[in-house]
């Protein structure tokens, strides 16, 4: 074996160990640098094949210029008695160049006549085994433009930390299938059902909201349908714990009331809500935390019948209207289903912000996510059990994303509550009205500055 062979051998195997220690340690680098290039063109220039193998392609007919008057085609010798003909022509739709992102690529599409986005959205998984990606998916930015987002690999396997937000009802829990961070935002999306089943994930997203929300100027209020084993633990930052259905009848009658106090104040003042009240009579915002939604609707017997439709009535007052007046609502449950009566269905039109974990039955994911694009349905059915916190997000910006919570201890979140408890305000004193939020235009001045995100890996 010649000393050059040697040396060419020794060249490969320390270039593609360096490739490795590359795309291993610095993938960033190494997909703007080596594998974006290589992808755009790829994807480029089989745009074509793979337009026409998904059924994306039309038939048009096209004027042919013919230099040999006989052309041999798959069909057989054609005899052509004149230099142009009229044929009918694959056309793909026009795509633009791909652009980079942090996981993969994206690149805007013209629709053909006739097309829509739910076309491509229908063909999205045949798209992606087509590229070899991990996932493609469809959204519609105008009229007869489509946007097709790739992602290489799952961006939720390994979950960077995000800090947590410092903008007033604003709690980052997690993050985006695109990389960006998961947000509740409460003032933007009020009202929210969280489904999922045991060990899904569902219960360590409610940690994360109690320790967002522990250091905010805010009122947390507790409904644990299991006897108080979820919230007791974080009663030092609870205004109030409802742990059984006959006080979660008093607790929501206290909400109904404060409510209607809060909307008398808005009314006085010629406000719309209590954001725009003066600093010195503007109330403290309040966010329910509900568990177990279930057991409020499940009935045993025809005595319970009126305390559960009186629970319904006066939860659904408090989803229809709390948002304007400081009260905002995040309901927790393993199943949700349309068997547990009206109420629950009423309830879930007035929650907008939807998150399904992984499910134990089909109704609770249709329940969750029906009325969204059929494609969440799919996605929320295929979580799998070794992917805890792993959700489908209705986002507020109108589109469903997969998304993975944080993981947050019920220790972390119990010293959360312990440290902030001297922020927490007396329930007799607000539904009293004696207990004014300490939330002032300069406060919200400076939560609209929030400090910079600086992600540290950290397995989800």
């Amino acid at each position: 074996m010649s000393d050059s062979f040697l040396i060419t051998l020794g060249v490969l195997a320390a270039s593609a160990s360096g490739l490795w220690a590359w795309h291993r340690w610095h993938h960033r680098s190494f997909w703007l640098c080596l594998g974006y290039p290589l992808t755009a063109i790829t994807v480029r220039f089989t745009w074509r094949k793979v337009a026409l193998g998904c059924g994306l392609t039309k038939k048009r007919q096209r004027f042919w210029f013919t230099t040999v008057p006989g052309l041999v085609a798959s069909t057989g010798v054609v005899r052509v008695k004149r230099k142009f003909q009229r044929i009918a022509v694959d056309t793909k739709p026009w795509m633009w160049f791909p652009l980079p992102t942090r996981y993969g690529w994206r690149v805007t599409l013209h629709l053909l006549e006739g097309q829509i986005p739910d076309d491509y959205a229908q063909v999205a998984e045949r798209l992606a085994h087509s590229w070899g990606v991990h996932a493609v998916r469809v959204s519609s930015p105008r009229p007869g433009r489509v946007i097709l987002a790739a992602t290489i690999r799952d961006p939720l396997v390994r979950v960077d930390r995000f800090p947590f937000s410092t903008e007033l009802l604003k709690v980052t829990v997690g993050r985006l299938e695109t990389g960006k961070p998961w947000v509740i935002d409460f003032r933007t999306v009020p009202h929210w059902l969280n489904a999922g089943a045991t060990q899904s994930g569902k219960s360590n997203l409610a940690n994360a909201l109690i320790i967002g929300l522990s250091s905010q100027p805010v009122a947390l209020v507790g409904f644990d349908l299991k006897g108080g084993v979820e919230f007791t633990p974080y009663g030092p930052r609870l205004s109030a714990l409802a742990t059984s259905r006959a006080e979660c009848v008093d607790l929501l009658d206290d909400l109904v009331r404060l409510m209607v106090d809060r909307m008398t104040a808005c009314r006085t003042a010629g406000a719309r809500n209590i954001w725009q009240l003066p600093e010195d009579r503007r109330p403290v915002p309040v966010v329910v935390l509900v568990d177990e939604l279930a057991e409020l609707y499940l009935m045993a017997d025809k005595s319970e019948k009126e305390e559960i439709a009186k629970t319904s009535t006066a939860l659904l007052r408090v989803a229809q209207l709390g948002r304007a007046f400081g009260i905002y609502l995040f309901c927790c449950g393993q199943r949700i289903g349309s068997d547990l009566g009206p109420g629950v269905t009423a309830l879930r039109a007035q929650c907008s912000g939807r998150i399904c974990h992984r499910v134990n039955d089909p109704e609770t994911a249709t329940m969750t996510l029906g009325d969204l694009d059929p494609a969440a349905l799919v996605s929320a059915r295929a979580i799998a059990s070794e992917t805890p916190g792993v959700a489908i997000v209705a986002s507020q910006d109108g589109q469903w994303y997969r998304a993975r919570s944080f993981y947050v201890s019920e220790a972390a979140a119990e010293h959360a509550a312990r440290m902030y408890a001297d922020l927490t305000p007396s329930w007799t004193d607000i539904t009293t009205g004696e207990h004014s939020a300490e939330v002032t235009d300069a406060d919200l001045a400076q939560f609209l500055t929030p400090d910079p995100v600086v992600p540290e890996p950290r397995k989800g």
